[in-house]
Formats: structure tokens, sequence, C-alpha cells
């Protein structure tokens, strides 16, 4: 099965560092961001446990919940955790799924032949609360994720959601925003009564 944007996040059940879990029951409501890592007890992985546990008020102002994943049992991320805590100056309190067999590794996508046969490498989805995958991206096993981005992207697809508008090139809270050419001038004036700036018919910058 290939995932793609727009489909549904396949539900699972699984044993996590908390306990057990439906996918779907787990998520509710919220956004999920979901990360996978090739294994525990690695440098990199490390420092992104421990980046998106600093970040963690910051998930939930967002209405997020991080889930971890790594092909290793829930015995051995118990241990990796205290690393993470004591290494990284933070407390991890998100789940982490333990997918000793591949199992939701497989599911999403998450092996890739060309890099390893057994570990997961960086894969990120974020899942909205209707379950629907909204961003995909995998990055390499020796680079570790720009948390930065994965916030600002989980902003744009809010704010998009919420007030039916687009996001230009490195765009960041406060910025403009894109009024989509299927939305014509009149209906704009109704959505956008604070007006905009129209470099050309197509390309319409406004504030929210």
């Amino acid at each position: 099965m290939t995932l793609r944007l727009g489909d549904t996040a396949p539900n699972f059940r699984i044993a996590t560092t908390t306990g057990d879990i439906d996918f779907h029951e787990w998520a509710g409501d919220s956004w999920v961001f979901f990360f996978s890592h090739p294994a525990d007890f690695t440098p990199v992985c490390t420092t992104e446990m421990g980046r998106t546990a600093q970040l963690g008020d910051q998930f939930t102002a967002r209405n997020v919940k991080p889930l971890g994943l790594s092909t290793d049992s829930v015995e051995e991320h118990l241990k990796w955790i205290e690393d993470v805590n004591d290494t990284q100056n933070t407390t991890l309190r998100f789940p982490i799924v333990a997918d000793k067999d591949h199992a939701i590794a497989g599911l999403y996508e998450m092996i890739h032949p060309g890099e390893s046969e057994t570990a997961a490498v960086r894969s990120v989805y974020i899942i909205d609360p209707t379950k629907r995958i909204r961003l995909m991206m995998t990055y390499p096993m020796s680079v570790g994720r720009n948390f930065t981005e994965i916030l600002r992207v989980i902003d744009a697809l809010q704010l998009g959601d919420k007030h039916k508008v687009a996001m230009p090139a490195d765009w960041k809270p406060g910025d403009k925003v894109i009024i989509p050419p299927s939305v014509s001038n009149e209906k704009a004036k109704d959505l956008f009564p604070q007006g905009w700036e129209e470099l050309r018919p197509y390309l319409r910058l406004t504030e929210v």
C-alpha cells in the first residue's frame, strides 16, 4: 500500500512506553506528529527524542500529540528514555511505539531497503483530527529533523484550514498569506474584508 497526502492514516493497535494504544482512539480530536527512528541508543535519535520532549508545551499549544516509533522493545525504549532525559536535560512523556516486528514501520513505509532492511528511517507524518495525512517527510538516517520546520508547517496547515488560505515560500506565523486563485474577488471581499495586495490576478496577499 502506498500512502499519499489526504489518505486516512492507517489505524493500528500496539504496545508503547505508556501502555497499549489504539492509534485512532489515542489520537482523538488532536493532530498527531508521528515520527520514526532507526534505533534506540543512537546519537541523532537521542537528540530528536529530547527535542520533541523539550517542545512539549509547543505541541500542546497546537493541540498536537507526538508519537515516536523505533523497531525496539518497550523495555529498551524505557531504558533509552533515561538516557534521553539525562543527556538532553528534559523529561520525555509522550509514547514511543515498540515495533519489533516492523509491522507499523511497514504499514507506514518507514523501512527503506537502500538505507536498512530492519531500521526505520526518519519519517514524519502530520495527521489531522479527521485522521487524514496532511504532510509526509523523510530524512536520511544521518540527518536530524528540523523541528522549527515541523512546528512551522503545523502552524501553516492549521491556519490554512481556519482561513482557507495558502502560504508563500518561507512563510512564518504573522507573515502575509495567499488568497487561493479559486476564490473570486467578489467572494474574497466577504472572506477578507481587511483587503489584499494584488501582485497578479492569481497572486493576492493578505493578512489574517
